[in-house]
């Protein structure tokens, strides 16, 4: 997935920092969005997932105007119990220079019975 910074996009505007470049929350939301994507195919019908975990470093700035590559590689197969995801994510900028990299987990659910639960 590939993304603009835009000004709507920084530290400044979501509130957590108080520097104009990509913020870490954005950040981790389109890697997040990356991953829904990615644990597609480990769903049926009445399925979904959700977030359960994340580990990840954020380690160059990207200025509005820069370009992010956001990709999420998919576990070989569910864990063990079957409905555990960890996905590795890791996001570049458009001079192929490394900005995050880490793990998102999630978690298969029936969709209807989340939603009665929440």
């Amino acid at each position: 997935m590939r993304h603009e910074v835009t000004e709507a996009d920084t530290a400044v505007t979501v509130g957590s920092g108080d520097v104009p470049v990509l913020a870490t929350p954005r950040l981790i939301a389109w890697m997040e969005a990356a991953t829904v994507e990615a644990a597609a195919p480990f769903t049926t019908a009445g399925q979904t997932t959700v977030g359960t975990a994340l580990r990840v470093e954020h380690v160059r700035a990207t200025r509005v105007g820069g370009r992010v590559d956001v990709f999420a590689e998919p576990p070989a197969a569910p864990g063990a119990a079957g409905r555990r995801l960890t996905f590795r994510v890791r996001a570049v900028d458009d001079a192929g220079r490394l900005v995050a990299q880490g793990e998102i987990d999630r978690a298969i659910v029936d969709r209807q019975r989340f939603l009665d639960s929440a």
